[in-house]
């Protein structure tokens, strides 16, 4: 009797449930679905607001230029911003300018805008579930999984274009069942303005949506409104997404696959970290070139077990109850495959291969996790019902209940939920520059120095966080500029240090005081990529000391434990050394 009640509570679609019921149970697993959604965000937030000075990583290539809605006149002929609010996707800049016109913070919304996203996520991915499934308890174990999966990288508090493909893509899979043409264009529309890469596996799904499977062989759609709706989906993708081509451009063409292996830029230990000797590597597990890159938990993979149990139908009863809209999943995992191998041959003119598959994916498998054990547990109940085995499936509920909700957590991981939040640890730098001339620019080797455009909206002349080798125009200045500083850096000659100071209209020049050992080098990946400016910076160390370590004592407006800010006008005064 009990094992009844608890199929009927787990397991039993709303279809065959009183009305009220149905509404109940829906309500129930919908409300404990938001429940996880909100805690696993909130975790996250505790870290982003323990400090002012904390900003998501990525967020400081992204929010930093859009400064320039509160105050145009910021970052004048700035390399770096301008890059940047050149590949920016339009929607995603607009949603800042409403922001910034509203007069919030930026870098306060970026961290709120989570749960939002968290919640309109959550929201859609419950929705699919009950039109392919309508058995409430798939909804939420598969929201379950997807926040879990997305609490577990930095999916959601990224505060980059990144965090809108998770609501968009699972609203646009729940128009796409429901055949709502005005939704599918809609969300079609505002990803492609936000993230458009994701609108080209969108239209490949809806290109695979014109042929349907019949008698074992492939049958076009016959309906003429199906090809027009296809046409304009077109039109609208290439209207939202032809700006951002042009506005990206710029800085272009992308660097081609020939001249990216001969750069230590996307070898292991690069800015990209692209390429790899290993096979399985650079074809499964590349964070930015293999296809099921950071799929986890390990939960998801229970959605591989879906198509095994559609073949054997007969053992799964509650199979009858699947809508056979079903097989849009699979055509996501088609339309992500075509354009991960067509990013492959073009690279990298349509960015990483992996980001095709690597957000798809996880929805994907979420989804199909969740039906696949809504299955089994099905299943499981009625075998168990005419074997007399209670004791046996109530335990086995118990346990696995138990470790799809503890794992992950704080109590099975180190981080959970892992953000990518960072802290600035020198404000006294950030009030010093954010006081000084608009136009002032600061040069450094110094990991520090990414965090001066997001929190003292004053410009760099270099930055690892901006090193971005993927646009030809972008990256030929920025490595050059490279080159230029640590060639002025670690010179002798006090007349290269000045040239260097004239050339790039350098104000302030941000030192570390270890920069002067061979060490600080030797060990830092990012500076090794620039040779053989590194290698020879290292050999004028271990024989003399460079100009600039003779100036610290004299030309220092500010010093920390560890850092050193020079005024240039001090330097460019010096006559001999």
């Amino acid at each position: 009797m009990l094992i009844a009640q608890l199929q009927k509570l787990l397991t039993t679609p709303i279809t065959q449930k009183s009305r009220h019921q149905s509404r109940l149970a829906v309500i129930f697993w919908y409300s404990l679905s938001i429940t996880f959604a909100v805690g696993y965000i909130l975790m996250g937030l505790r870290q982003a607001f323990s400090s002012k000075y904390i900003v998501s990583d990525d967020a400081r290539e992204y929010i930093s230029w859009m400064y320039r809605y509160f105050n145009p006149d910021l970052f004048p002929g700035d390399l770096i911003a301008d890059y940047f609010q050149s590949v920016t996707p339009i929607g995603y800049g607009i949603v800042y300018k409403i922001i910034a016109a509203l007069d919030i913070d930026l870098i306060f919304f970026s961290k709120i805008f989570p749960i939002v996203l968290g919640l309109i996520t959550t929201s859609y991915c419950f929705l699919v579930c009950m039109q392919i499934l309508p058995v409430p308890m798939v909804g939420f174990i598969a929201s379950l999984l997807l926040n879990q999966t997305l609490c577990m990288h930095d999916d959601l508090f990224s505060a980059t274009p990144r965090d809108l493909i998770y609501p968009l893509f699972l609203a646009f899979l729940y128009y796409s069942i429901r055949c709502s043409g005005l939704g599918i264009l809609i969300v079609l529309a505002l990803q492609c303005l936000t993230y458009p890469i994701i609108g080209f596996v969108n239209l490949l799904i809806l290109f695979m949506r014109l042929f349907r499977w019949q008698n074992g062989q492939i049958a076009i759609s016959q309906n003429q409104k199906d090809f027009i709706f296809f046409a304009a989906a077109m039109m609208i993708a290439a209207i939202a997404i032809l700006p951002y081509a042009i506005q990206s451009s710029q800085f272009g063409p992308a660097i081609t696959a020939a001249v990216a292996r001969t750069m230590p830029e996307y070898w292991h230990g690069g800015r990209v970290s692209y390429f790899s000797n290993n096979i399985i590597n650079y074809w499964f597990d590349g964070r930015d070139s293999g296809f099921i890159a950071l799929i986890s938990p390990p939960q998801l993979l229970f959605g591989l077990l879906l198509p095994i149990i559609l073949r054997f139908q007969s053992h799964f009863l509650l199979t009858k109850q699947l809508n056979d809209e079903v097989k849009l999943l699979l055509q996501v995992v088609i339309a992500s495959l075509i354009m991960f191998f067509t990013a492959h041959a073009l690279a990298f003119q349509l960015h990483w291969p992996s980001r095709y598959t690597h957000h798809t994916f996880k929805m994907v498998l979420a989804i199909a996790a969740a039906i696949s054990i809504t299955l089994i547990l099905d299943a499981t109940f009625r075998w168990s019902r005419q074997n007399g085995r209670e004791i046996l499936i109530l335990g086995t509920i118990m346990i696995f209940g138990a470790a799809l909700i503890l794992y992950p957590s704080s109590f099975t991981l180190k981080v959970f939920p892992k953000t990518p939040y960072l802290e600035g640890k020198v404000p006294t730098l950030y009030n010093f520059l954010q006081k000084q001339p608009q136009n002032i620019v600061i040069a450094s080797t110094s990991g520090e120095a990414d965090n001066i455009p997001i929190f003292a909206q004053r410009t760099i002349l270099v930055g690892k966080e901006y090193a971005l080798p993927i646009h030809t125009k972008y990256y030929a200045q920025f490595r050059q500029r490279m080159v230029d500083l640590i060639n002025a850096q670690y010179t002798e000659d006090i007349n290269q240090v000045k040239e260097f100071i004239q050339k790039y209209h350098v104000t302030f020049w941000l030192l570390e005081r270890s920069a002067f050992i061979p060490e600080y080098i030797t060990k830092n990946t990012w500076l090794q990529q620039y040779q053989p400016a590194a290698e020879q910076a290292i050999a004028k160390l271990q024989k003399t000391l460079p100009v600039l370590a003779t100036l610290i004592n004299s030309c220092a407006v500010l010093q920390t434990d560890n850092l050193v800010l020079l005024k240039t006008e001090c330097i460019k005064a010096v006559t001999k050394t």
